[in-house]
């Protein structure tokens, strides 16, 4: 394969994987009540953001306690740890201790990964 045909199949799948992102954003906006008001929703954190399924173990003012599977993207093994919560996160009123959710992961400036949005899972 040429060197210009795999740019435009890179390019191709890069920005299919934004659009589909964009998707999931714009479906979880209008499917669960959230307020959006104060999620960061730029360019930036959505083109950035790591997706992964979760069981809420506890959730309060502070961090959320969360168990997961290994997350490829970031290169997390399965684990069980207190997630940080971005500035604006947006945590869901129907989420509850033993949810299974998607968790929206944002990078910090700091590079710590934090809890961005709580999505319940249909």
């Amino acid at each position: 394969m040429d060197y210009i045909l795999k740019k435009r199949l890179i390019i191709g799948a890069v920005v299919m994987g934004i659009a589909a992102l964009t998707t999931a954003v714009v479906v979880a906006q209008t499917t669960h009540n959230m307020d959006h008001s104060k999620m960061d929703m730029s360019s930036e954190a959505v083109e950035g953001a790591v997706h992964a399924e979760v069981v809420v173990n506890s959730l309060g003012d502070g961090p959320v306690n969360v168990s997961h599977g290994p997350i490829p993207e970031i290169g997390w093994p399965a684990m069980t740890m207190d997630m940080p919560l971005s500035p604006n996160a947006e945590m869901m009123d129907t989420v509850n201790p033993g949810d299974t959710v998607t968790m929206m992961l944002v990078k910090g400036e700091d590079g710590i990964y934090a809890v961005q949005a709580l999505i319940p899972t249909e």
